[in-house]
């Protein structure tokens, strides 16, 4: 079974910017793509961005050019940069990890979940 640990989230201004981190422990040694889910109250949960072993990418429409993942393999963490927050951004993010390359379709482990608040 793996584990995840997120940290990082908590109360930010529109605009500004916050830092999550996810480390995996456990079996971890058939994960590949490692991530990040959200679900904002009322809406349906949203894949922000996905990271693979090899480094390959994959972000939400809705966070372009704002966000920024990146993974330490040798940690097992994966980091969630985000930039320009708005409060559409409030949600809570969960970290997720998958055996295969994406996550848009499976999704194997699930963390506990950090919640991210911005103010207008």
């Amino acid at each position: 079974q793996v584990q995840l640990v997120e940290s990082g989230g908590g109360l930010v201004q529109a605009g500004g910017s916050l830092t999550l981190s996810c480390a995996a422990s456990g079996s971890i040694f058939s994960i590949n793509a490692m991530g990040w889910y959200r679900r904002a109250p009322g809406k349906q949960r949203e894949l922000v961005a996905t990271i693979s072993t090899g480094g390959s990418t994959d972000y939400g429409d809705s966070v372009k050019g704002r966000f920024t993942i990146s993974r330490d393999n040798a940690k097992n963490t994966v980091y969630l940069q985000m930039n320009s927050l708005k409060p559409e951004g409030t949600a809570v993010y969960y970290c997720v990890v998958d055996w295969g390359e994406s996550l848009r379709y499976s999704v194997r482990g699930w963390g506990q979940g950090t919640q991210v608040t911005v103010s207008s």
